[in-house]
């Protein structure tokens, strides 16, 4: 598979260190947890492959791309209870296929607005990352 070495998502490690933590593998993408975690349970699911929109890939392969977004979001759902999750694909600066899942609450952070790319206020401990990922993963 194709790898852009300037990629974050392809190369992972330092670049993808500078906002996420690598949850796991699914069946076509990568889940990794936001860090900046004012949207309680933020994650991002990209597609393993590099490709900059999904009608690169195949039906078959958009298919099962949209199910493991499905299946992260069911699984959002039932670990966090959101009143709605928000879905962002973007690509202007980063070319890789890729969306963000944001918990929505509304009693809480922007609800009834966009979601900002990266508001910067709020970061966990490393305990407090790892309690989010283990409760993620209880329901994929």
């Amino acid at each position: 598979m194709e790898k852009d070495t300037n990629c974050a998502y392809c190369m992972e490690g330092e670049l993808v260190a500078k906002f996420g933590i690598k949850i796991c593998e699914l069946e076509t993408s990568k889940l990794y947890l936001f860090k900046e975690q004012s949207h309680k349970g933020r994650v991002i699911v990209a597609h393993k492959k590099h490709v900059g929109d999904m009608t690169e890939l195949s039906e078959e392969e958009r298919n099962a791309y949209f199910a493991d977004i499905a299946k992260v979001s069911l699984a959002l759902q039932k670990a966090f209870c959101p009143d709605k999750i928000n879905y962002g694909a973007y690509g202007d600066t980063g070319h890789h296929l890729h969306f963000h899942l944001v918990p929505k609450y509304k009693e809480e952070y922007e609800w009834g607005g966009v979601f900002a790319m990266n508001p910067g206020e709020k970061t966990l401990t490393e305990e407090e990352y790892q309690s989010l990922i283990e409760k993620i993963k209880e329901y994929l």
